[in-house]
């Protein structure tokens, strides 16, 4: 059985809680009006011997409403129906069945519904009664006043004890709850089995009839049986699961609230909070707030529309308010308005507001002009720089992220309106962007752009060359090749942001203006002739090994250009999730670009190729940055193909010690085995890699220490970063340092 109503959700009393109780009260409400429906109608059945047939007809009506009640639950909606269907043709045979009626019928669902269903009555008015009680508690220790001390004490102490109570009273309630729902399906096809089994017994003329569905009844019994069993055991996890909940720590007595400005469904952060009405009598009221879709909203119950306080936090600021009596309080400003809110204690409200600064500061980063300066006064030349620093890194070789990004063909202007010197770059799509571009482009969500600032932000070596693979006049050949053809104007600096936006959206999310075929895949010197689409998925066969990667078993391609062309055929026929494919293995950026805008899968599966998938070709192909590329557009770093092998086995296998590096820091799974049993630590060790051994070694150390430490107190996280950072760094600007197999020339052309 579904459980109806969770135990966590119920700690929350949040309005979902409450939508889910009304709905689940309403619902056991209805069952009742059935039940007792269907009590008086046997009743009257036995009471009426004379108008028996009747009363049965009316009978099998209420039988039939029953199943159409129950018609989520297929088991109970055939059941009642295939039982009414025999029932139909009983009724000229006038045996009474009166006295077994009366004990299977009447005596089991009169049981069922004073007992059960009055339980669950009762604690829904034992619930009712201390959420009042609650919610008495929490307006009195909101009104008190902050230099009343004894009265806060007393608030707090009353509004502690209330909560605990709460908390007991709800999650029995919940309890009580689910058993009921549990429950009610053994006991209303118990009752009607035994009722049926009754006529079997008593009606020697509808031997016929009861012949053709005593099979069925029979299978009932033993679906009964498992039923009955399972009930017990949900029955018990249900009251386990309850002790537990009632067992754990609540000495902070605080609801515990996390920001999150990643959230995967947009809600950064939500909670009650205390509201000051705007009218004359500036009355609170206790409201759900939430942080989402850059807004700041609230809402009374669960089913209400949303109502906005703060339209835009790009707007508005947020501050702690020490100047009114009530304590815990801050105010969320606005160029418009104001608004003045409350949470239950210090913790939470500065959980509130550095939810609403972040937000404020995802939302909308200023213009980076003086960071810029200040930077440049930091770092006058390069020799006052400390060692092994990233700047001096970047001084070093004469450019910053800035210059390096800008020096691309079409970067010194916006991909999208053209502003002259952008100073925002979206690093999935690999494109330069204004501040106001940027914006939109932020607004799109994560999985069409990620915006950086080129100014602000860090970035890796690899995310640099990422960028420099691409660039605006690649990007644009791609999404704006039909521009001219539809007649369609592109913005301009001056252009309204309302045109910027549709425009935008046109481009990368409806993809309007990407041509409709794919650009071609230039083939080899040889002219080697196309094959049919069916057969291009046989490719991929002999690879050039190293030593170690033969004794492991990884294959790259060997036999170079002129046995790839064999197998090539005119891109322009093959499908967008074989493109990238191919275009993954050859480090093809701009072909794989173009092959997402066709709507390619990132985690696209070669069936024909051991299920191997773009981001594994790109680690047979040796690029670290085809494999930033693929994963800063949501490529899988877990998936692993028909072998067990997942990108982190083959790039160990191969020696790749960037890549190694690349897929720890995005959350490789480094314990998971290939079908040989190996983890990549041990296919590390068997190789005598000692740089992927010890980057995998630390890994799992680090990996412990979180889990020893919990999530305070991280010892290791630092230097593993500064390892990580290091080994990265090489990996991107001295790759050779790290090649610990001597690869053919092949391989390295």
């Amino acid at each position: 059985m579904k459980m109806t109503v969770d135990f966590e959700e119920c700690l929350k009393d949040s309005p979902r809680f409450r939508a889910a109780l009304e709905e689940v009260e309403g619902d056991v409400t209805e069952l009742e009006l059935k039940l007792d429906k269907l009590v008086k109608l046997c009743i009257a059945m036995i009471d009426t011997g004379k108008a028996f047939c009747a009363a049965n007809n009316q009978f099998m009506n209420g039988i039939r409403d029953l199943a159409q009640y129950s018609s989520k639950d297929v088991l109970v909606e055939n059941s009642l129906m295939k039982f009414s269907e025999t029932l139909q043709e009983m009724t000229n045979y006038h045996t009474i069945l009166f006295d077994q009626t009366q004990r299977s019928i009447k005596a089991q669902l009169q049981t069922f519904v004073k007992e059960d269903i009055r339980k669950f009555k009762d604690a829904k008015k034992q619930f009712e009664k201390v959420s009042e009680e609650k919610e008495n508690a929490l307006v009195k220790n909101a009104q008190v006043q902050r230099n009343k001390q004894h009265e806060v004490e007393e608030a707090t102490n009353i509004l502690t004890a209330t909560r605990k109570c709460f908390r007991h009273i709800a999650l029995d309630y919940v309890l009580q709850m689910n058993v009921l729902q549990s429950k009610r399906r053994s006991e209303i096809l118990k009752s009607m089995l035994s009722f049926m089994y009754a006529h079997l017994t008593f009606f020697h003329q509808g031997y016929d009839l009861f012949s053709e569905l005593g099979p069925y009844m029979k299978d009932l019994g033993a679906q009964l049986d498992r039923l009955a069993v399972d009930a017990a055991k949900e029955k018990r996890d249900m009251e386990q699961k309850h002790s537990t909940i009632q067992q754990k720590d609540f000495s902070s007595d605080d609801t515990k609230l996390e920001y999150n400005v990643d959230a995967a469904n947009g809600i950064v952060m939500e909670g009650y909070l205390f509201k000051r009405a705007s009218n004359a009598f500036k009355t609170w009221n206790r409201r759900w707030f939430s942080i989402q879709n850059n807004q700041l909203v609230y809402q009374k119950k669960f089913k209400d529309n949303p109502t906005v306080v703060v339209e835009d936090l790009r707007l508005c600021t947020v501050k702690h308010c020490e100047d009114i009596e009530r304590r815990f309080c801050f105010e969320v400003v606005s160029p418009t308005k104001s608004c003045m809110l409350q949470a239950d204690s210090e913790k939470l409200r500065q959980a509130w507001i550095k939810a609403v600064q972040t937000s404020i500061a995802t939302a909308y980063r200023e213009k980076g002009d003086e960071s810029e300066k200040q930077e440049k006064k930091s770092f006058p030349s390069a020799g006052s720089l400390e060692p092994g620093s990233e700047s001096k890194e970047k001084l070093l070789k004469g450019e910053s992220a800035l210059q390096r990004v800008q020096c691309i063909a079409g970067n010194a202007s916006c991909c999208d309106c053209g502003l002259a010197d952008p100073r925002w770059a979206s690093i999935n799509l690999g494109i330069t962007l204004c501040i106001e571009c940027s914006g939109i482009h932020r607004s799109l969500g994560v999985h069409f752009s990620k915006v950086r600032s080129l100014t602000l932000d860090t970035w890796e070596p690899e995310l640099l060359k990422l960028m420099c693979e691409l660039g605006n006049d690649v990007i644009n050949r791609i999404y704006e090749a039909k521009v001219e053809k539809m007649g369609v104007k592109k913005p301009q600096p001056s252009s309204q942001r309302q045109e910027k936006e549709a425009y935008i959206r046109a481009k990368y999310v409806e993809r309007k203006f990407v041509a409709r075929h794919l650009a071609s895949v230039p083939l080899p010197e040889d002219g080697a002739s196309a094959v049919p689409q069916h057969q291009e998925e046989k490719r991929h066969s002999s690879s050039e090994r190293s030593p170690q990667a033969d004794k492991h078993g990884a294959t790259s391609p060997k036999e170079g250009e002129k046995q790839e062309a064999s197998v090539l055929c005119d891109s322009k026929q093959l499908p967008p999730g074989l493109q990238l494919y191919r275009a993954a293995y050859k480090k093809n950026l701009p072909d794989m670009a173009e092959a997402l805008a066709h709507g390619a899968e990132v985690n696209w599966v070669n069936i024909a190729e051991n299920k191997s998938t773009p981001l594994i070709q790109a680690v047979l192909g040796g690029s670290l940055v085809t494999c930033e590329f693929l994963l800063q557009n949501g490529a899988n770093v877990n998936h692993r193909d028909v072998k067990g092998r997942g990108p982190l086995h083959h790039a160990t296998v191969l020696g790749h010690t960037g890549q190694v590096c690349l897929f720890l820091k995005r959350g490789a799974n480094q314990h998971a085995t290939d079908e040989e049993g190996k983890d990549p630590l041990s296919i590390a060790v068997d190789a005598a890699n000692a740089d992927i051994v010890t980057l995998l070694r630390l890994a799992k150390m680090n990996e412990e220490m979180r889990e020893s430490e919990g999530l305070c107190g991280q010892p290791g996280d630092e230097i593993y970063q500064d390892i990580f950072r290091d080994f990265s760094q090489m990996a991107s600007n001295n790759p050779e340092k790290l090649n610990r197999f001597q690869q053919s020339d092949s391989q390295k052309s």
